[in-house]
């Protein structure tokens, strides 16, 4: 489960370090021009509308593939053949009003002979991977108090780990163990701290403001058994861009997050945005890897933020690896912004300086970090990143990450009823 993978693909990141990388040679760039389809099969109907995305990355294992759709269905295939084996209808409402972002699966973890899936209701599902019957269901939370699922889950020596959707409805993010053979509920792990629980002074004092805060976790987490440690990136605080009622730095928000993989006990933290008000969360999977920085082995974490930058922290202890300095960022009082923000050494991966457009009506610009209060600024990245969901690799060989990036600016704005909040060009 650490090991790079070859034929088959067993998670939804390869392995447990989510480094998507393949041992295999059959494909070379001599010969990648070459390529052509092999089959194409149509899954009768399912997420097929407007409504859906397909975000899944399927899993193969002894020539079987697996896949699930954004109506939470999910087929098993003939990998040679595209022909279907079996297939589980998730039965799912489409009454469902608390889905954030397009009715989406971004893909099932697998162990002890099932499959597992998280759905947009806020349900756990194993299913008998030989026959897609299912084995249990487990309602970790209620969607019509706004909690879904959407990231695959991880599986690792009998618990599943998934995390829940839900901050723009003002639910408390949390990591959420089960029994892979019952479902039952081991453990919650939250990302928004109750008072007197680490973190909790980085919220307003004598505020419930952490039972509604946001802190979702949009992405599979990564396992070091070593260290016994899982890791997960979290989202943003709510109001988006709003922070005039909630001063602090607010963790868990726009983090990465270790925890004990059996218990759940917080291990520690790195915020990657403090007070973030430009909806910079952490939506992107971490990946674990070894490597080697002044003469010694290290084992590193690396995360790509909506910042536009990567992160890279020792997985043992969560301190920087390479270098992060606090820099003064720009002031805005009514925003109760912090004065400091974390600059990791190293180049960004995409430009963050946004430039005026004055024949839009934009005048106003300016790069990462720029404050903003009622009139519409201009900034980069935008709200959707930097690097949004899609996930970073790892190539131990090269030692190389590859990371995909979004070039894109965002009027942003706290009340504004003609160009709205952080409205996206």
């Amino acid at each position: 489960m650490q090991s790079p993978v070859g034929k088959d693909w067993v998670t939804n990141g390869g392995n447990l370090t989510n480094q998507r990388y393949s041992t295999l040679k059959q494909i070379d760039t001599s010969n990648v021009k070459q390529l052509k389809g092999a089959w194409m099969t149509r899954l009768k109907g399912s997420g097929l509308g407007g409504k859906y995305s397909l975000e899944a990355t399927p899993l193969v294992r002894d020539g079987i593939m697996y896949m699930v759709t954004g109506n939470d269905d999910v087929f098993a295939l003939n990998a040679k053949t595209g022909e279907i084996l079996w297939e589980h209808w998730s039965q799912i409402s489409q009454q469902i009003s608390t889905v954030c972002c397009g009715w989406l699966n971004r893909g099932l973890a697998m162990g002890e002979g099932m499959l597992f899936l998280g759905q947009l209701d806020a349900n756990m599902v194993a299913l008998d991977i030989k026959t897609g019957k299912e084995v249990w269901r487990t309602p970790v939370e209620d969607w019509h108090n706004g909690y879904g699922m959407t990231a695959a889950p991880l599986y690792f020596d009998g618990i599943v780990y998934s995390g829940i959707t839900g901050g723009e409805f003002g639910v408390r993010g949390r990591l959420t163990a089960m029994d892979a053979k019952t479902g039952k509920i081991l453990w919650r792990a939250y990302t928004l701290p109750a008072p007197g629980e680490p973190g909790g002074d980085t919220w307003p004092a004598g505020t419930e403001h952490y039972s509604r805060g946001g802190a979702s976790i949009w992405n599979t987490p990564a396992l070091d058994p070593e260290l016994g440690l899982v890791y997960f990136a979290v989202g943003n605080c709510g109001p988006d861009y709003d922070g005039s009622m909630r001063e602090g730095d607010n963790l868990f928000c726009a983090s990465v997050l270790a925890v004990n993989a059996k218990t759940g006990a917080y291990a520690w933290h790195f915020q990657e945005v403090h007070h973030d008000i430009w909806d910079y969360d952490a939506a992107s999977p971490v990946v674990l890897f070894d490597t080697v920085i002044n003469g010694q082995p290290r084992k590193a974490a690396a995360q790509a933020g909506r910042t536009g930058w990567v992160y890279i922290l020792d997985r043992s202890n969560g301190k920087p690896l390479i270098g992060i300095e606090e820099r003064p960022v720009p002031q805005e009082p009514r925003q109760k912004t912090a004065k400091t923000q974390p600059f990791p050494i190293g180049d960004a991966i995409v430009p963050q300086c946004a430039e005026p457009m004055s024949a839009s009506g934009y005048e106003k610009a300016g790069c990462i970090f720029e404050v903003f209060w009622e009139e519409p600024v201009l900034i980069q990245p935008s709200g959707i990143g930097g690097t949004n969901w899609a996930p970073m690799s790892y190539n131990p060989e090269t030692g190389s990450l590859y990371v995909s990036g979004i070039i894109r600016t965002s009027a942003f704005a706290r009340y504004d009823t003609k160009y709205g909040l952080g409205k996206a060009l």
